[in-house]
């Protein structure tokens, strides 16, 4: 079991924990990594355009529901094959 002696020893000695926390933090700097590859982002703008498109259908879909609910139906499932397409646009 440690000493309590020990324990205030490493407690008091703040330069020592000062240096150890200065190495640290500066191992953790050298060692990130750059991508050596550019990073292939979304087109926002198709996305932003599937995402509108989806939002109409599904919101024709719901002005269907007091009408006919088979139609509905059908515009809501393709609303969410639409936010599929979105997803990987």
């Amino acid at each position: 079991m440690v000493e309590l002696n020990e324990v205030e020893k490493d407690l008091y000695d703040v330069e020592s924990r000062k240096s150890r926390n200065d190495e640290y933090t500066l191992n953790r700097r050298s060692n990130i990594q750059t991508p050596n590859q550019p990073v292939n982002y979304p087109d926002a703008r198709k996305h932003q355009v599937v995402s509108f498109i989806k939002s109409g259908i599904r919101i024709l879909g719901y002005c269907f529901i007091p009408f006919s609910l088979v139609v509905s139906a059908i515009l809501l499932i393709l609303s969410e094959i639409v936010g599929i397409i979105e997803e990987l646009v």
